[in-house]
């Protein structure tokens, strides 16, 4: 893939993996409809912290060559909030834009609950959920969006994981699409891969 071409970056979930069915299913659209970008999909660690700085080494690199375009689910939605807020802090001369699907708007609040033995369910992988973990996810938060209109927000009401309303005021500046009925996976989410590369780019729509 020419270096030339934008920098596609999903950011998976909490105990999610790349091999997860929307990352599966946005490789195969990519590919079949021989979308020019770069695709990638870190496969993140359990520490925020480490998870962060990463993202921002693949993105800020890219960044100086091409478009960086970054889709967040769930807990990636607030990775990825931040990771936008981080780039734009070196007033790129490239666009970044961000889509969040069904994104954790605070999950140091919800990680509360969640304390004690974890198990990833794609790669095996088992850790102990700490106060360390919920202390690093704090310290990414981002008190303003300074490009609101470069952000897109996808989410669903029937999400069992999340509550919608609390994406919809924290993204109330930004362009959203609020969907009836849906769950946490994001039903439907093939057919609106064509909204989510429009909103990056129209010469990333397919012909």
């Amino acid at each position: 893939m020419s270096d030339s071409h934008p920098l596609l970056l999903y950011i998976h979930g909490f105990n999610s993996s790349p091999q997860s069915r929307k990352c599966i299913e946005l490789g195969e659209y990519l590919t079949q409809k021989s979308i020019p970008c770069e695709y990638r999909i870190p496969e993140l660690d359990q520490w925020p912290g480490e998870n962060a700085k990463n993202l921002y080494t693949v993105a800020s690199k890219a960044l100086k060559t091409r478009p960086v375009f970054i889709i967040g689910s769930s807990l990636g939605g607030y990775y990825g909030t931040w990771l936008m807020e981080r780039l734009l802090e070196s007033q790129p001369a490239f666009p970044v834009k961000l889509v969040l699907i069904n994104p954790a708007v605070r999950p140091y609040k919800l990680f509360h609950r969640h304390l004690g033995p974890q198990k990833n369910h794609y790669n095996g992988k088992e850790y102990e959920l700490t106060l360390e973990h919920i202390e690093q996810l704090k310290r990414l938060k981002v008190p303003i969006l300074h490009r609101p209109d470069n952000i897109l927000l996808l989410a669903q009401t029937g999400d069992e994981t999340l509550d919608y309303r609390e994406a919809v005021v924290r993204y109330q500046e930004c362009p959203q699409r609020i969907d009836e009925g849906g769950n946490h996976s994001y039903e439907g989410f093939v057919e609106t891969i064509p909204v989510i590369l429009g909103f990056f780019s129209p010469l990333l729509v397919p012909a």
